[in-house]
């Protein structure tokens, strides 16, 4: 295994002892190992707010939005990488996306990773086999190590993207995968993104090209959330006070009829049909060569 030590930057074939060069070595942190402990102490509000951790662990498992999001993942998973044996999620949250890759790939090598303890802690709860550590995103310090990585609403939250795309790029063997969930549209920009600590939301174009600049070719790209666009544009316009809280926390038969709406939608997209709008995005592409 290379290690990129997040120190000196040297890389480390063997890292068993920690760095052979400045003598780094990793910290154990409420029970996880941390490759980037300055970032222990992060101010809620940097990146994320961490109080909303404990709500979307409460809220996942019956929002439409996020069941509807795992059964994609896990169909392009299936479709486009499915003898890979070292996955790696970055910015798993609660673990939410985890658990499912590890229920579909019990065969599989997981790691998920998350900059904040509070999110590590909710994943150790729902997941099983996973290995769970913090790190920031932007200094992976695993080297041609996964098949695939996977980053879900993750990216629209920092600023230096291109930064995280390129460490991705690293961390994957040569003609790994990658696969990538944003929110899409700037012209849907509400408080509920503000209140998000979104710095971003993306057209295609700007996340394709991104995405090519990485060193990575394009399998998929498309919109999702499409049939329910105007639903949600509505949602965010015309509520006076609409809030990540409030987009999360549906009435239970409203919630039933999005879910049936957003499985009609995953079957067109099983048939091949790409969606130029829609609440959020999703890519899938490949490393193209080995160019580290």
């Amino acid at each position: 295994m290379q290690i990129q030590c997040p120190s000196c930057n040297t890389v480390v074939i063997n890292w068993a002892g920690g760095c052979t060069n400045c003598k780094f070595s990793l910290k154990n942190i409420h029970g996880f190992d941390s490759w980037h402990p300055e970032l222990a102490n992060i101010s809620s509000g940097s990146f994320f707010d961490l109080s909303k951790f404990k709500l979307l662990a409460s809220l996942e498992d019956e929002n439409f939005w996020f069941q509807a999001r795992n059964e994609l993942i896990i169909y392009c998973l299936k479709k486009y990488f499915s003898g890979f044996q070292n996955f790696a999620e970055i910015g798993c949250g609660t673990g939410y996306v985890l658990k499912e890759v590890e229920i579909n790939f019990p065969s599989a090598n997981i790691l998920g990773s998350e900059l904040f303890f509070e999110g590590l802690t909710y994943a150790s709860q729902r997941c099983k086999k996973s290995k769970l550590v913090q790190l920031d995103a932007r200094r992976i310090p695993y080297n041609n190590q996964f098949n695939v990585v996977g980053i879900f609403d993750v990216l629209e939250h920092i600023n230096d993207d291109r930064l995280v795309l390129s460490s991705i790029a690293k961390s994957l063997a040569s003609y790994g995968g990658l696969m990538i969930t944003v929110p899409q549209h700037p012209w849907l920009w509400s408080s509920v993104d503000d209140v998000a600590c979104h710095v971003r939301r993306y057209t295609a174009s700007e996340i394709e090209q991104k995405v090519i600049e990485a060193n990575f070719e394009i399998l998929l790209s498309t919109s999702f959330v499409s049939l329910l666009l105007p639903a949600m544009f509505i949602s965010r316009f015309f509520k006076s006070k609409s809030t990540p809280d409030a987009e999360l926390m549906v009435h239970p038969f409203l919630n039933w009829i999005f879910r049936k709406i957003m499985t009609l939608e995953l079957l067109l997209i099983k048939s091949d049909i790409c969606f130029s709008f829609g609440g959020s995005r999703i890519i899938v592409a490949k490393k193209k060569y080995d160019s580290i």
